[in-house]
């Protein structure tokens, strides 16, 4: 017998609470998988011009959280990832507006940069770094994950998307993402995290590539066989050279993450979407 989970009620303002919160402490302190992976990083590199910037990228993520202040001055585009329990009933409110409510608050209330235009041609400033972009998937139980990704452009900028055939095969699909990376060069602020999204259909790729950039830094897929193809594409990627902020070395990548999805017989599609060398990200369970 599967035990029955009850509905749930869970008040749309306890929602923009949340949201709020972790739009401020996401942009202010880097989770301590992040901390660590960069310390990590610290004690790896052997270039002069490395060291001394991730040194200045550590001590400017320690002031941040000391001073409670954005630890960067693009403090993103507000990604939303919904985790909703199909047991979940939103009740005094409407999820979306709720979200939006959440973001306005945390970035006006917590003096963060407004980064958002209302339409992308007219390019006026919406002035409180709405609209969100949400991501919702209905999952089983009674209750509500929020995870907020602020998403500077900075790396944005370099997110690519392949559509390989299976005659291309795998090593296409490696040297596509190591290629991505070397092409962002210095310009997505190195060192970074890089997420790629493999299979499904093109925007499902894109969306695997974002969402792998929410698992803490450095933690291998729970499949050796994709966990073997993380190291061997952060081993690639590290020999490239670029180094912490284009400054030379072997740390220009923290770790690679890749997400996966069964996809037709036809193609192999393939995203990579980078975090800067800030990867902030937090999330609560409601």
């Amino acid at each position: 017998m599967v035990p029955r989970v009850t509905t749930r009620a869970i008040s749309a303002r306890d929602i923009t609470d949340a949201v709020e919160r972790l739009c401020r402490e996401a942009n202010i302190a880097l989770p301590d998988d992040a901390m660590g992976a960069f310390e990590q990083a610290r004690a790896r590199e052997v270039s002069p011009m490395g060291q001394a910037a991730l040194d200045q990228l550590l001590e400017n993520f320690r002031i941040a959280r000391q001073e409670q202040i954005a630890v960067c001055q693009d403090t993103g585009m507000a990604v939303v990832f919904l985790e909703v329990g199909q047991q979940v009933q939103v009740v005094d409110g409407d999820l979306t507006e709720a979200i939006n409510e959440g973001v306005r608050r945390g970035y006006v209330g917590g003096y963060l940069r407004y980064s958002v235009v209302g339409d992308p041609l007219k390019r006026k400033n919406t002035g409180d770094n709405t609209p969100a972009v949400i991501h919702t998937s209905i999952v089983p139980g009674n209750q509500l994950k929020i995870t907020v990704l602020p998403k500077g452009f900075g790396a944005e900028m370099w997110t690519r998307l392949a559509m390989l055939t299976p005659a291309q095969g795998v090593a296409a699909l490696k040297d596509f993402v190591v290629e991505s990376v070397d092409r962002a060069g210095p310009d997505a602020c190195p060192p970074v995290t890089v997420g790629v999204g493999i299979g499904g259909t093109a925007e499902y790729a894109v969306y695997l590539a974002k969402k792998a950039l929410i698992r803490p830094v450095g933690r291998p897929h729970p499949d050796p066989d994709i966990a073997a193809l993380e190291a061997e594409l952060l081993e690639r990627i590290n020999r490239l050279g670029i180094g912490p902020e284009g400054m030379g070395g072997v740390v220009t990548a923290l770790a690679v993450h890749v997400e996966t999805y069964p996809t037709h017989i036809v193609g192999i599609p393939v995203a990579v979407n980078l975090n800067c060398a800030a990867p902030r990200h937090k999330e609560v369970v409601l």
